[in-house]
Parts: C-alpha cells; structure tokens; sequence
C-alpha cells in the first residue's frame, strides 16, 4: 500500500523540490525553493514550504508563508511578492492533501485568511472564494531572430523602440543593484507606491545567481530605466523595474523591454513573460501595445468566519489619500519608510 505523507523543505531536500518545479508543466520561477529564504531573511516573514510525498517521491509542493503587518493584519500567502505561486500537484489525491494541510494550519493559525496565487485556474473543494477578476498575464513566445522580434511587436509600439534607438539610447545586462534600485526607488514613488529596501535586490540576486540580471538603460552616460530579469526553463520575466521622470520622452522604458527581449532570446528564450497587471491601468494598456495577449490569474483564498476577502489594491477608494501623500514626499524619506510599509503589502 502506497502512503501519501505532507513533508517540510529542508536543507536535505531543496534539490528535489527544485527538480519538481521545473519538470512540472506548471511550474514556475515563484515556485522555486530560495523564495523561503529570501521572504524570511528581507522581510521577516515566516516560511511553512511543504511537498507531499508518495514513497520517498515527491508529488506536490506548496509555497506558503505567514505575514504578520499592522496595517494589513495576518495571512497566509502562497507565494507573497510573487504573481504566482500556488500549489503544484502531480495529482488530484496530492493537491487535496496539501489543500487540506493549508487549511488546517489557518484554522490553527492567528491568521485571518489563507490566499492561493495562481497561473491556471484549480478544481477546489468547498469553502474556498474565488478572488476578484482583477489580474491577468501576459506572456508570447519570442524567437531567435531580432529582426523577426521587431517585427511582431505592433506598429505603434515598433515606432517608439525605433524612436529609442534614434535617440541614441544604449544598454548593459550586469548586476548592479545600486543602479536599479534608485531607478525604482524613484519610478515607484512617483506612482505612490512604497519602495523596497535595497536589501531585498541584493537577496534575490544572491539567491538566484545566473538565474537573474539587470538591464540598465542609459541616455548618454546617464542611467534612466532598469529592471531586473529572472529566467526560469526557457522563459524571461522583466520584474522589478522602472525609469525616471525623463524615461518616457526618451522612450527608454520601451527600449528598456526590447533590450530584455533581445538579451534573452540570445540566452536561448523562447518566451518573454511580462507579468501581472490589473485591468484599466497604464501599465495593461502598454502591454497590449506590444501584442501580448492578457491572461486571466487565478487566486483563491479561504477566509475564516467572519473576515471578508482583503482588498488591498492600490485602486481601492481608501488608499487614493495615502497614494496623493506619498508622492508627495521628498525621494529620500520615502526611501526611509517605504520598507517599513511595503514588508506587509505582500
């Protein structure tokens, strides 16, 4: 008789946890094991990493991680800071198992509500709630040749690549964390958003070694749009990025994704993943400028009696003063406080 058991990741086991990931169809970067040791060590977060194994092999991973925040309380998250993330099962007697083992631990938990982020949509037992129709994907396979690159990407958004490249913008691949992380630092403060502490850049470079890089644009000498890129099986995914207040006239964020996109297929990709975005906002717009076509993203949460489903997108009514005041503030300060604030956004 076959014995189906619940697992922790350990040292002993990383390796195999890894090797599930990549083999499973719907596996992906957000899965891969060295996310438990960057939450726990940027953020404080704590990781509960289980797999289901079946007579020594595994059949299931699932990613969680409890987050404690004073403004936005306690939760479990599979996988937090990450687009996807939820349960990987080889079958539906593994993917219960881990349902199941998720679920008692919210009951168990202080926690007020478990949440499940995933790329394709799961068949789940009752007590579980679907999450609004916000996010979608984008993601198109891409090809070896530049040329043949340049021309899918719609004539309107070819012209601004084009008009970038007129205006004699030039970029490096390296791992300059520095660089990006002012870049962002002040792109995401422009928007409203607070900024991570540069620790995490660091981390997430340590972590994933040749597995990701930064592509840094630059207007002369001067650096104005980067973005770090992680690669995952034969796929790219630009995430962390943006440019500063000059980056749009010189169309170098535009630029700035052709570069990722020409860098990677010489890595041998054949798919750029562009991300998650939510419907209605700039950044869904440009990416449908470009061609790729939105894919719905499927979370799921499990909420305890009495709690409603967390609403903590930025569009909510609630946050627009937060949002006017911080960008608002002098870069420096809000570089000073934004990791204390975005620790718990998740």
């Amino acid at each position: 008789m076959t014995s189906l058991t619940i697992t922790p990741l350990r040292p002993d086991n990383t390796a195999a946890w890894d090797q599930f990931v990549v083999d499973r169809p719907d596996g992906t970067f957000f899965h891969r094991a060295a996310w438990a040791r960057v939450l726990a060590q940027a953020f404080g977060h704590q990781p509960h990493y289980v797999m289901a194994v079946r007579d020594g092999v595994i059949t299931g991973v699932l990613p969680l991680v409890r987050m404690a925040s004073w403004l936005f309380g306690r939760s479990l998250v599979a996988t937090p800071f990450c687009v996807y993330g939820g349960p990987l099962a080889a079958d539906e007697q593994s993917l219960h198992l881990l349902l199941a083992h998720a679920a008692a631990m919210l009951d168990q938990s202080d926690c007020s509500w478990l949440e499940l982020r995933c790329r394709d949509r799961l068949a789940l037992p009752d007590g579980w709630v679907s999450g609004p129709d916000l996010y979608v994907t984008f993601r198109k396979p891409i090809e070896a040749d530049h040329d043949r690159n340049m021309k899918a990407i719609p004539r309107k958004q070819r012209a601004m690549v084009r008009k970038a490249i007129q205006n004699g913008l030039t970029s490096v691949s390296d791992r300059d964390v520095g660089v990006l992380h002012r870049i962002y630092a002040e792109s995401v403060r422009n928007l409203g958003t607070p900024v991570f502490a540069r620790r995490y850049f660091h981390l997430l470079m340590d972590a994933f070694g040749s597995d990701a890089d930064i592509v840094t644009v630059f207007d002369k000498q001067k650096p104005v749009a980067s973005v770090m890129n992680f690669y995952f099986r034969n796929e790219v995914l630009p995430y962390y990025g943006g440019g500063i207040a000059s980056a749009r006239t010189l169309a170098a964020n535009d630029f700035m994704y052709w570069e990722v996109m020409r860098n990677a297929a010489e890595r041998g990709c054949t798919l750029f993943d562009f991300g998650r975005s939510k419907r209605g906002t700039g950044a869904f717009a440009f990416k449908h400028n470009w061609g790729f076509p939105d894919q719905p993203l499927h979370y799921m949460f499990r909420l305890k009696p009495g709690v409603q489903r967390p609403d903590h997108n930025p569009a909510n009514p609630k946050y627009a003063l937060f949002i006017k005041a911080w960008k608002a503030l002098p870069l420096p300060l809000a570089n000073l406080l934004g990791p204390f604030i975005v620790r718990g956004v998740g």
